[in-house]
C-alpha cells in the first residue's frame, strides 16, 4: 500500500462517523490499511449482510464506538476524549425514499447530527481537519445540464435534499462564527458534495445496483424507475480518494478552510439509469428478463443531476481514475464474488483497493 501522499495518514487518529455504512466502511477499511488509528462512530449495524460485518471491520479498526450522533453530550464527550487529527463525517440518513417516510429522523440526523459534530469540534484542543460529506442533491433543483457549481444556490424539494442543503448552511455558519477568525481555533473545515456512488458492499434499498443484484440472485425481474434520468455515477474509490485529498489539502493549506468541493465524473460523461442497468445486466449474463422500466414514481426525483467538478480537479489535482464502465465492472465483480464464489470477501476487497491504488500517481 505504498503511496507517498496517502502515507501521511499513518499513525493519525481518525474518526469516521457512519463507519458501518457503505462509504464509511470502505473509508475505514482503506484508512486502516494506510496505518491510521481509525475510531468509528455509528449506530449498531442492523444486518449481518452489511459490508462492515462481512469484512470483520469491528476487529480490524482501532475502535468501533456505538454512538447516535443526535445525542450531543455523548458525542461531544467521545470526540473530546479521542482528540482526533482528522474527522470524516459520513453518518446520515442517506435514502431519498426513506426521507419521505421518516422526515423527522432525516432532519435530526442530517442537520442536527452535523451541528452536533461541529459543536463538539469547538472543544478539540489540537489541530483537527474536519471533512463533512453532504450530497450532490444539496443544490436547488433547476434541471441544469451544464452541472452545478459550488457557488450555486442550495435547496431541495424532498426532505433528504433539503436536510443536506441545510447542513451546508450550518457548516458555513459555524465556520464563519467560530472557526474562521478565531486564532484559538485548531479546526479546519470543508464539505464534500459527491455524485452518485456505486461499488461493492452497498445493500441499501431503493438504489439501482443493490436492487438489481438482490433480484437477479433470486432469478427475479427488477423494476426500474426513471430510465432516462441522468446521474453523476462514480465508483466509491474515486469519491473516497477525493475526500482523502481534500483532508490533506486542508491540513497543508488553511486558505481552503470553509470551502466546498464537488466530486463526480466530467460533464461530458453523461450516463442514464437505462444505460447503467443495461451495462450491469450484460456482465451478469442472465437467463431471465432482467428488468422492466416503469413510469410510476411515488416521490419526486430530479431528471438531470450533474456536477461541475473543475474546482476539485484544479485545486486538489483530483480526477476519476475509473470510467463509468470500469466502475460498473468492478462493482459487478465484487457482488459476483460475494454471491457466487463466496470465498474470503475481505481478501477480494483488499485486492480491489490495491488495484485502485496502483492507478494513483502521487
Amino acid at each position: 500500500m505504498k503511496n507517498k501522499l496517502l502515507s501521511r495518514f499513518r499513525n493519525k487518529k481518525i474518526i469516521v462517523t457512519g463507519h458501518t455504512g457503505f462509504k464509511g466502511s470502505w473509508l475505514a477499511f482503506w484508512l486502516t490499511l494506510l496505518g491510521a488509528k481509525v475510531y468509528g462512530i455509528s449506530l449498531k449495524p442492523k444486518s449481518s449482510n452489511l459490508f462492515f460485518n462481512i469484512l470483520g471491520l469491528n476487529k480490524k479498526i482501532y475502535r468501533s464506538i456505538v454512538v447516535d450522533i443526535r445525542k450531543f453530550l455523548i458525542l461531544q464527550k467521545t470526540i473530546y476524549k479521542i482528540q482526533p487529527d482528522f474527522i470524516f463525517h459520513l453518518a446520515a440518513q442517506a435514502i431519498v425514499k426513506d426521507s419521505y417516510t421518516f422526515p423527522i429522523q432525516t432532519w435530526e440526523t442530517n442537520l442536527l447530527g452535523t451541528i452536533n459534530i461541529l459543536e463538539s469540534c469547538k472543544i478539540i484542543n489540537k489541530k483537527c481537519i474536519l471533512v463533512i460529506i453532504t450530497s450532490d442533491k444539496c443544490y436547488k433543483n433547476l434541471e441544469k445540464k451544464d452541472g452545478y457549481k459550488e457557488t450555486d444556490e442550495l435547496g431541495g424539494k424532498d426532505p433528504y435534499s433539503a436536510s443536506k442543503a441545510a447542513a451546508e448552511l450550518a457548516i458555513h455558519s459555524y465556520y464563519s462564527s467560530y472557526f474562521s477568525n478565531n486564532k484559538k481555533s485548531y479546526i479546519r473545515i470543508a464539505s464534500a458534495r459527491a455524485g452518485n456512488v456505486i461499488g461493492g458492499g452497498d445493500w441499501s434499498e431503493g438504489r439501482i445496483i443493490p436492487d438489481c443484484i438482490k433480484a437477479w440472485i433470486k432469478q427475479k425481474k427488477v423494476f426500474i424507475r426513471n430510465k432516462n434520468s441522468v446521474r453523476p455515477w462514480q465508483h466509491v474509490f474515486d469519491a473516497l480518494y477525493g475526500y482523502l485529498l481534500l483532508s490533506l489539502s486542508l491540513e497543508k493549506d488553511k486558505k481552503i478552510s470553509g470551502s466546498s468541493f464537488n466530486f463526480g465524473p466530467k460533464l461530458n460523461k453523461k450516463f442514464t439509469v437505462k444505460k447503467l442497468t443495461y451495462e450491469l445486466s450484460k456482465l451478469w449474463k442472465l437467463n431471465i428478463i432482467p428488468f422492466k422500466f416503469i413510469n410510476k414514481n411515488k416521490f419526486y426525483e430530479t431528471k438531470v443531476l450533474q456536477l461541475d467538478t473543475s474546482k476539485a480537479r484544479k485545486m486538489l489535482k483530483w480526477k476519476n481514475y475509473l470510467s463509468i464502465k470500469e466502475s460498473i465492472k468492478i462493482t459487478s465483480e465484487w457482488y459476483y464474488h460475494c454471491f457466487q464464489i463466496k470465498d474470503n470477501i475481505y481478501s477480494f476487497s483488499l485486492k480491489q483497493i490495491k488495484n485502485y491504488q496502483k492507478l494513483l500517481k502521487n
